[in-house]
């Protein structure tokens, strides 16, 4: 058999294993991209829809007239499926949620917590298909019966905020008792390789965060894509809890001074929430917003001492700054090359 025969075969089996996630996608590869703020803005978004793969608008913080603006903008830059990913927590959620029917998006995601009834029922009646984060089988079998259409499990070897479990358990998990929905894999995940391991137990799909970073098409700053070329994978650390009273989500970012200060913010806060100065809700938004700003300072400004640098494990295989098309051929030809071998 010639080579170029081997490679249609495998192009075919990669067609096959993740055709559900294709489908749901409506994308050329089921490669999903982890919404990342700051970065996953209308120019990087756009590039991954537009090389074949699923963009995500990171809403984070934005007003609903800024959603609607950036929304409105990447689809003057790509004619192909894009999503928009939304904090359950955002005080405006309602608000943001009717942009995304005003403006027509096709799929939403859902992060940072149990999303209301309300919300997913909203989100159902304008024909949006709905994407969650499931951390456990528990929470995944929950999600499904809430109406969900589709779960991302990710593993605490991704960046930004991350879970307990790994990616290899979760799936193991997940992965054989649920099928029901499309589940996308995601956490650590940087080579072609490892989505086809995953398509093959199951999945429909994978998503990546950390190995797009360094597009050239991302607007992270040169100092920000420096910092994760340069990088390996011990470097990226996650964050501690100081107090088992004053829960935190883990952070996995570049260890540098702001993995440092934000201990002492820790610090600062469960001293003033014992002494009765603040309630432990205000507390925590004050813990978060130290994240909003550090990675504003960080990937915008490129202050990579006092900026967060959040990076998943799968940093030590960014060696270069690509073209985002680039980076998705290379990705789907190791997973064709896997299959072949």
């Amino acid at each position: 058999m010639t080579t170029a025969m081997n490679d249609d075969l495998g192009r075919k089996r990669l067609n096959e294993l993740w055709a559900r996630g294709r489908e749901f996608l409506g994308t050329e590869h089921a490669i999903l991209a982890g919404a990342m703020s700051w970065v996953s803005e209308r120019n990087f978004v756009s590039a991954i829809s537009n090389a074949g793969g699923f963009g995500v608008i990171a809403c984070g913080s934005m007003q609903p007239d800024m959603l609607a603006d950036e929304i409105k903008a990447t689809v003057a830059m790509t004619d192909k499926p894009f999503g928009v990913n939304l904090i359950t927590m955002h005080p405006d959620l309602d608000d943001l949620v009717q942009v995304c029917r005003d403006q027509d998006v096709s799929h939403v995601v859902l992060a940072g917590g149990l999303p209301p009834s309300k919300t997913i029922g909203v989100i159902k009646d304008f024909g949006a298909k709905l994407i969650c984060f499931a951390p456990a089988l528990v929470m995944a079998k929950k999600l499904v019966r809430s109406g969900v259409d589709a779960l991302v499990i990710e593993g605490s070897e991704a960046g930004g905020h991350i879970g307990p479990v790994s990616t290899q358990v979760l799936a193991q998990e997940i992965l054989p008792n649920i099928d029901a929905v499309p589940i996308f894999v995601a956490g650590g995940i940087g080579r072609g390789e490892a989505i086809t391991q995953f398509l093959r137990m199951g999945a429909s799909g994978c998503q990546l965060g950390t190995r797009f970073v360094c597009a050239e098409e991302s607007i992270a700053h040169p100092n920000f894509k420096k910092a994760f070329i340069r990088a390996n994978a011990r470097d990226a650390q996650a964050s501690v809890q100081l107090d088992r009273q004053f829960p935190v989500i883990p952070v996995r970012a570049l260890n540098n001074a702001a993995a440092i200060e934000f201990m002492d913010v820790q610090k600062d806060v469960i001293v003033r929430y014992q002494a009765g100065e603040i309630d432990q809700e205000a507390a925590q938004l004050e813990i978060e917003r130290f994240w909003v700003g550090a990675l504003r300072a960080g990937v915008m400004d490129g202050d990579v001492e006092a900026g967060s640098l959040m990076a998943g494990q799968s940093v030590g295989m960014v060696k270069k700054e690509q073209p985002m098309q680039e980076i998705i051929d290379e990705l789907v030809d190791q997973a064709v090359q896997a299959l072949n071998d």
